[in-house]
């Protein structure tokens, strides 16, 4: 019954779509789509060479395998990233428009985004399984849903590839990671995230993806990677629409 009221639900949504315009979420001109293309050229280019293991933009001319200083320094427990442009305007915009704003129909853009930039990397690379970052209790309670969840759910469709909502759990609620000085964040997320006994099987041997909207300094994804490769993952992929640029 439940799968038949989303069917319903689904083939509603389309024909809504289908008979209504629709307006771009950047410049507000109509479009066939919630990004115009116009916007897409403008403002989503080409692919830039990132380090592959944190996605930093690196300077023009580095290789599909090259490393930044930072992670050559310290190695983050994760493995690679892939994202799909750098968090600046005006597309920090639209992300904060999703979290804060309730705007979910910009998280299948930004999966689908997601899912084109996986696309570009080779098939033996991709993970075996997906899981978004998880959200506190208090936090999930506040905003009603998981953007990380929400992004995933089309970047799974779009990739053919089995997406654990609840392969992760946060065991407490942390403070907002942007109110805390550099120096704060690891503290603050040490032993934040667990894999539930139920879900280690699946974790065990296999390569993980995880789902974020944003990558700031990576210390979120590092402390879930050093999680998942405790639980006995042996490789860790970072899936993120956008990167806060290092300065």
């Amino acid at each position: 019954m439940l799968a038949l009221l989303r069917h319903r639900s689904q083939l509603l949504a389309a024909r809504l779509r289908a008979g209504m315009p629709c307006c771009c979420a950047l410049c507000g001109c109509g479009a066939a789509s919630v990004l115009c293309d116009g916007c897409r050229q403008r403002y989503l280019a080409p692919p830039a060479p990132r380090c592959r293991q944190c996605a930093t933009l690196l300077p023009a001319g580095a290789g599909a395998a090259s490393l930044c200083g930072s992670c050559l320094r310290r190695p983050p427990a994760f493995d690679a990233t892939v994202v799909v442009t750098d968090y600046e305007a005006p597309l920090d915009q639209l992300v904060l428009d999703l979290k804060f704003g309730a705007q979910l129909a910009l998280a299948p853009l930004f999966g689908g985004l997601l899912a084109q930039a996986m696309r570009r990397q080779p098939s033996a690379s991709w993970p075996a399984l997906l899981a978004p970052v998880p959200l506190g209790g208090r936090r999930l309670a506040e905003r009603g849903f998981n953007q990380a969840l929400e992004i995933g759910r089309t970047l799974a469709r779009d990739l053919g590839l089995p997406l654990r909502a609840r392969l992760l759990e946060r065991c407490r609620d942390t403070a907002p990671q942007t109110l805390l000085a550099p120096g704060e964040r690891r503290a603050n997320l040490r032993q934040a995230f667990a894999v539930p006994a139920a879900m280690r099987e699946r974790v065990r041997g296999r390569h993980v993806g995880v789902i974020d909207d944003v990558i700031t300094t990576g210390v979120t994804l590092d402390e879930i990677a050093a999680t998942l490769k405790r639980a006995g993952a042996v490789r860790v992929t970072c899936l993120a629409f956008a990167r806060t640029p290092r300065r």
